[in-house]
């Protein structure tokens, strides 16, 4: 098995939060039925639905070694009869028997880059009960302008320790970047909706030509894009703000540091690559226009 797989599965099985998160939802989505576990990986999701009363579990995966990895896990515990691992695209594959619930985790770090939700719509349009249930049943792209708190991008200013830094503004490229917050930024902006998915609703549209009202002043440095998941009603899951122990990085477009004040309108446009998973090539086009 590819080892960059087996650190990616660590680092998401030691995000509590996340876990809890999925733990509550499943918690409030079984009732004793067939769960399907749509990209099963090393199996966490299936084994909290086992935890929280499922019947039997579908562990859908389309990766051959990921796959038998999860068999050998199964096998492990002792869960023949209760947990079947199914390799295959989850888009093309049929269960025994219908799941009344499905389960996913195929976030990316923006929300869309896995496809998830259009992977869900073609696997429940051939798997799920009438009535059931999936999780999660919404996943919203948002961007937000920002100012660093001392760290990343913001790092380039004018006051570290009474001295300068801007000159490597000059000299560091504005690329797309990764960034995992060590503490808050300031949101100069209220976020933006660019695109809003549940399982069936067709390919992710992203709207175009979007808006961001500064509504406080401030020093802008960049614009962030991050995700906010509805697993089940009253649990949500996002990694904006980053919290100890996140798997996710949130996605930052990088700004000259602008002054800005509240009124100030800045417009922005994601620009996705042709392939959605091709994730360092996702393109923000901006412009500010100041207020009156």
């Amino acid at each position: 098995m590819d080892q960059s797989l087996v650190l990616m599965h660590q680092a998401m099985l030691a995000d509590r939060p996340r876990l809890d998160a999925y733990d509550k939802a499943l918690a409030a989505s079984v009732r004793g039925g067939v769960v399907a576990d749509v990209g099963a990986g090393t199996l966490a999701l299936s084994l909290l639905a086992l935890r929280n009363g499922a019947s039997h579990v579908y562990a859908v995966e389309a990766d051959p070694g990921t796959a038998e990895l999860a068999a050998r896990i199964a096998e492990r515990n002792d869960l023949r009869g209760r947990l079947t691992v199914v390799r295959g695209d989850a888009r093309s594959v049929e269960l025994p028997e219908p799941a009344d619930v499905v389960v996913s985790e195929m976030m990316g770090n923006l929300g869309p880059e896995e496809q998830m939700m259009e992977v869900l719509g073609a696997f429940n349009a051939t798997n799920l009960a009438p009535g059931g249930r999936t999780v999660p049943e919404r996943l919203v792209t948002r961007l937000a302008a920002v100012q660093f708190d001392g760290e990343g991008w913001g790092l380039w200013n004018g006051d570290f320790y009474g001295y300068t830094l801007d000159a490597v503004q000059e000299i560091a490229e504005p690329a797309a970047q990764l960034h995992f917050f060590q503490r808050p930024p300031t949101l100069l902006s209220r976020p933006t909706t660019v695109a809003d998915q549940r399982p069936g609703g067709g390919a992710s549209r992203l709207d175009a030509g979007r808006s961001l009202t500064i509504t406080r002043p401030g020093r802008l440095h960049a614009v962030v894009g991050y995700f906010a998941a509805t697993l089940t009603k009253g649990v949500t899951l996002s990694n904006l703000p980053s919290y100890p122990g996140c798997n996710w990085a949130v996605w930052v477009w990088p700004l000259r540091h602008t002054p800005v004040t509240a009124g100030d309108m800045l417009r922005v446009r994601l620009v996705p690559p042709p392939d959605v998973r091709d994730v360092g090539r996702w393109r923000l086009e901006c412009g500010l226009r100041k207020g009156r």
